[in-house]
């Protein structure tokens, strides 16, 4: 049985999948151990069957938040211990911003990828703690990295050589995140020319623009700290936003 799960859970990583370890840690199964894919359920190992469909469904939601909880059911408690692979963040835009933005990506456990046609801005020397620099067109960057639930979009470049094949590319994509640079106006001219192009109001509500927490800091490395701040909110899929003094919400999910 340990061998199944082991298996079960170094294919999980291999594979780059999102699954959990569950543990039962208190009750009369104290030990029983099982491996859940968010795709495709139990895979491996046995959960106690009063409580097995009930814990798989939890273990979902957890999943979905990138979160680990021991729950208890009636008397038996559970460890639910969440796998996931580094969500990954394409940053299109090599600019003043992006230079923060991607060492606190980093910090914060992403792959990062920085693209820019512009080859004198796309430079190691400027970029040296990316896990992918990519000195061309969007295309260069989606050819070979797949938009998934794990992919986060910071679209920094209001040149519309960038902006377009972008946000073409994540049109119906289940990514997490896309986040778009630029004023209001700016926004308000975008959201124009994509009701034209055949975009719904759901998708559209779905850019983060102007982009990041309205944190007032005006220089790039205070403007990166607000967009990694709204990346945060999203990732966790909680949080306001606002100081927690003053408050008695919970510090942590």
């Amino acid at each position: 049985m340990v061998s199944v799960v082991v298996e079960a859970i170094r294919h999980l990583k291999e594979t780059e999948g999102l699954g959990a370890l569950v543990t039962v840690i208190e009750g009369q199964d104290i030990g029983m151990a099982a491996v859940i894919d968010i795709d495709r359920g139990s895979v491996a190992g046995t959960l106690p069957s009063a409580i097995a469909n009930d814990v798989i469904s939890d273990a979902a939601v957890l999943m979905d938040q990138e979160e680990s909880r021991a729950l208890v059911y009636g008397e038996t408690r559970v460890l639910i211990d969440v796998i996931a692979p580094s969500p990954v963040m394409l940053i299109f835009g090599a600019g003043h911003i992006a230079q923060p933005l991607s060492i606190f990506a980093g910090e914060l456990g992403f792959r990062t990828v920085v693209a820019d046609a512009r080859a004198t801005w796309a430079t190691p020397e400027r970029f040296p703690a990316v896990d992918e620099l990519i000195a061309g067109w969007p295309d260069k960057v989606f050819d070979h990295i797949e938009l998934d639930r794990r992919t986060y979009v910071v679209l920094l470049s209001h040149d519309a050589r960038f902006e377009v094949p972008v946000l073409e590319a994540v049109k119906g994509k289940p990514i997490r995140y896309l986040g778009a640079m630029g004023s209001r106006r700016t926004h308000a001219l975008r959201v124009e020319r994509l009701v034209a192009e055949g975009w719904s109001q759901e998708e559209i509500a779905s850019i983060h623009a102007p982009i990041g927490l309205d944190l007032k800091g005006p220089n790039p490395a205070e403007t990166a700290i607000a967009i990694a701040g709204e990346i945060i909110q999203v990732r966790y899929r909680g949080g306001t936003g606002v100081s927690l003094r003053g408050t008695d919400v919970a510090i942590h999910g």
